[in-house]
């Protein structure tokens, strides 16, 4: 007995030991060689694609300096920004782990007049200052070499976004040089010089300047005007953007064609009917009766995808207000005004635009051809059909007539990425100015399918980016004041700087938020909630039937208007009855109003109990499970 016990407490010892050992030596295989396993739905902590293509390309140390103030204040705004800080911090870890030595993190605490506080500002660091009066650091500097790219200040509301702009800041150490960017437009977007003749009788007439896009678009890019009969894209330029293409040659869209063929990015502002031009058009000077519309036919022909110019979106859910000739306000449903319901939330160019103008936009049909992704970045409501643009031109209230909702999300923008195939398969079109006499057609070297994935993105309205569209100029006694009247300049800067940057983030997706509500509960509620609503509507509206005839009763007036408050008998009695059915229909308005949120709190609570006791009762279960098998099988040896 004794020697069994003593084997027993040897066993049980050398056990412990085992699992001892066992455990150390799992935490340093599991140390060197880390696994993670990201579990939730929208993917929050893993890295996209595009960020680890561009983590891979790095050929030295990348310094990531990130500063965070650590102070000992518990507000709920510093509690909250910490918490962020945390999320950052975790994500940084992910791009250590990807980037592995190439990839350097340093953190500070940049206390008042402290080394990291100074370290901090000369990184361009910008505080943020809250209610208390303190200051708050939580930014980025990323270095390599001698380039060096600030985030000042890590908005928590641009957690979406997050991978996005460090992936950037990264690509622009790496690349310093500013990337060139083409415009072409039939618009005078460049600006136009004062006609000479027109000076001459009136010398103080100026010319216009640049629109607000192109000012800013050159604060951050070369760029370089591209004209609209050209017959080759230049080499230097990586992106091209083509506003209001209106009546381009087929040698132009051969132009563009081997210029996406090779690998360069287009975005194209189209129109089935420009404003603009209709408003020139009005203008005795400028003629009139031409047609307005602007698109690239062969070569969305060949991409598989339909524009037709011919037809505008009407929509009712996304109609904009518009002021009248009398002063009145209009609702036109051919000028979409789209909220966040119509704009995708999903991606990185769109998911901070919330608010965007499209006069007149025409819809984007058809499937993409073979090795083409599409992506709807801008879309109507189900509430829309397509109708006549010259229709849409006469106003509101000839949209209106027969209108009819066609329960079509019809696409407004969209991006295509893949390998494309040539429009012009038999060459370079032949210059008919030169005649049938002109000499043989030379060699064919165009390209006839892009060698590398590349991306266009087309939108069906080139309005929205004119300065009278997107932005409210007021004059006042310190100069001209400039507001934005929506997002429709960031809506085109954010397309330019997603296509000039790094290819690799293009396919970066936005992070889905880490903070997600029970969508399952709220579900659950809302169907208790809809399961009482009737009841309580039914019971809301009797108490107003009964109200109702009521007073109508009491304002009875037979003979006269001084006898309406003489009533007989019966009345009085029937009166007695309204009065009793009022006050039964009040009470069991409160019941059903209580019940209603009865059950939504019970609810809750079964749910509450249910999440804290699943894992507890799961694991006990498992064990007993676990115990009964081992018993049994101890007891058939």
């Amino acid at each position: 007995m004794q020697k069994k016990s003593f084997q027993s407490i040897l066993y049980s010892s050398a056990g412990v030991v085992v699992v001892f050992v066992l455990v150390i030596a799992l935490n340093v295989i599991f140390g060197a060689h880390p696994f993670r396993a990201d579990l939730t739905q929208e993917k929050a902590y893993t890295l996209s694609a595009g960020t680890k293509a561009v983590l891979a390309k790095l050929d030295g140390p990348v310094t990531v300096r990130f500063y965070c103030t650590q102070g000992d204040t518990a507000t709920p705004e510093m509690v909250y920004l910490k918490d962020y800080a945390r999320q950052v911090e975790d994500l940084l870890h992910e791009y250590k782990m990807a980037a592995g030595k190439d990839l350097v993190i340093q953190k500070f605490d940049p206390e008042p007049d402290s080394d990291a506080e100074d370290s901090a500002r000369m990184d361009g660091l910008e505080p943020q200052q809250l209610s208390d009066g303190d200051n708050f650091y939580l930014g980025l500097c990323i270095s390599f070499a001698d380039q060096r790219v600030a985030i000042p200040f890590l908005q928590p509301n641009r957690e979406k976004l997050l991978e996005y702009d460090i992936t950037r800041a990264i690509t622009e150490v790496l690349e310093p040089q500013k990337p060139t960017v083409g415009i072409m437009s039939a618009l005078p977007v460049f600006g136009e010089q004062p006609n000479p003749e027109m000076q001459m009788q009136m010398p103080n007439q100026q010319g216009t300047p640049p629109w607000t896009l192109v000012q800013q678009l050159q604060q951050d890019f070369n760029v370089q005007q591209v004209p609209m009969d050209t017959d080759k894209i230049d080499d230097s330029i990586g992106t091209l953007l083509v506003i209001y293409p209106a009546a381009i040659s087929d040698k132009a869209q051969y132009a563009i064609d081997q210029f996406v063929l090779r690998g360069g990015k287009l975005i194209a502002f189209l129109d089935p009917q420009s404003t603009l031009m209709a408003r020139q058009q009005q203008n005795p000077m400028m003629g009139g009766g031409q047609n307005t519309s602007a698109s690239l036919d062969k070569l969305l022909s060949a991409w598989g995808i339909q524009f037709d110019t011919s037809k505008v979106v009407a929509d009712l859910d996304f109609k904009m207000e518009l002021e009248g000739d009398n002063g009145q306000t209009i609702e036109n449903p051919a000028w979409l005004a789209l909220t966040p319901d119509g704009i995708n939330q999903n991606d990185v160019v769109t998911s901070e635009i919330d608010s965007l103008w499209l006069p007149t936009v025409g819809a984007f049909t058809g499937q993409p051809a073979p090795g083409i992704k599409e992506t709807v970045l801008l879309h109507s409501s189900k509430d829309a059909e397509l109708t006549d643009a010259m229709m849409a031109g006469m106003g509101a209230d000839a949209i209106m007539n027969g209108f009819k909702a066609t329960g079509t999300n019809y696409a407004l923008a969209i991006r295509l990425t893949g390998k494309f195939k040539t429009a012009f398969p038999d060459g370079e079109p032949r210059d008919e100015s030169a005649g049938t006499n002109s000499v043989a057609k030379a060699a064919d070297n165009s390209l006839k399918e892009s060698k590398t994935e590349t991306t266009v993105v087309l939108v069906g309205d080139s309005d929205m980016l004119a300065d009278d569209f997107s932005l409210q100029k007021q004059n006042s006694p310190f100069g001209e004041m400039v507001s934005a009247l929506n997002a429709n300049l960031n809506f085109a800067q954010n397309l330019v700087e997603q296509m000039a940057g790094d290819s690799n983030l293009i396919g970066l997706r936005s992070r889905g938020s880490t903070s997600r509500p029970f969508t399952r509960i709220k579900q659950l509620e809302a169907a208790a909630e809809a399961s009482g609503q009737k009841q309580i509507d039914d019971l809301q509206q009797s108490l107003q039937d009964t109200e109702q005839k009521l007073n109508d009763l009491q304002q009875q007036n037979p003979n006269n208007k001084d006898q309406k408050l003489i009533l007989s008998p019966q009345q009085q009695a029937e009166i007695d009855n309204f009065r009793k059915k009022q006050a039964e229909v009040s009470r069991e308005l409160r019941q059903a109003q209580k019940d209603l949120r009865r059950e939504v709190v019970s609810l809750e609570t079964r749910l509450t109990w249910l999440n804290i006791l699943a894992m507890p009762c799961a694991i006990t279960l498992a064990g007993v499970t676990t115990a009964l098998v081992k018993r049994r099988k101890t007891s058939a040896k």
